[in-house]
């Protein structure tokens, strides 16, 4: 068996019979280039400072009628982005509300703009699943809220305990 030369970075292993070169991995990083790195980081905006150097664009007639458009697409999916808008207009989610995909009226349940009034005709949702992103949702009226609570689903009750130990804890 011929040997090669091994350059210094190369590690020799033996591997079932034979020898296979590797490169090193290993970074040896001094305390002092740590502080170096950690001093020239670049200052962590607040999400504030972010939203006023990004603000998002404005929303125009031409936004809400893609929307609309996009409620009525085949694809659940597309309809699941539309019912997790926060710019999605009420008629809109009413009829998502009612969509015959699980996944949509989830994303109806958990959107936090939907109104009260949608989210309160979602509460008797024959998937548990929907019932579920309601009692997670902190905008849930109370009354929905004491209905999941007494749901007969018991992955919903616990979420509905969970939600209140949130809002009770310190």
């Amino acid at each position: 068996m011929q040997r090669r030369a091994t350059p210094a970075r190369l590690v020799r292993l033996p591997r079932l019979g034979s020898t296979v070169d590797f490169m090193s991995c290993i970074r040896f990083t001094t305390p002092a280039q740590l502080a170096q790195m950690r001093a020239m980081a670049p200052a962590m905006l607040t999400p504030e400072h972010a939203a006023t150097l990004h603000p998002a664009p404005d929303v125009t007639a031409t936004k809400i009628a893609r929307l609309r458009l996009l409620a009525r697409d085949l694809n659940p999916k597309i309809r699941e982005s539309v019912a997790s808008s926060y710019h999605a207009p009420e008629d809109v989610m009413v009829a998502l509300a009612a969509d015959p995909d699980d996944g949509v009226r989830g994303c109806v349940a958990k959107n936090e703009s939907t109104s009260r009034d949608v989210l309160r005709s979602m509460a008797g949702d024959p998937a548990e699943k929907v019932r579920g992103w309601l009692a997670v949702n902190f905008y849930v009226p109370a009354d929905v809220m004491a209905s999941l609570a007494n749901d007969s689903s018991e992955t919903v009750r616990n979420l509905v305990r969970w939600k209140s130990d949130l809002a009770t804890a310190e």
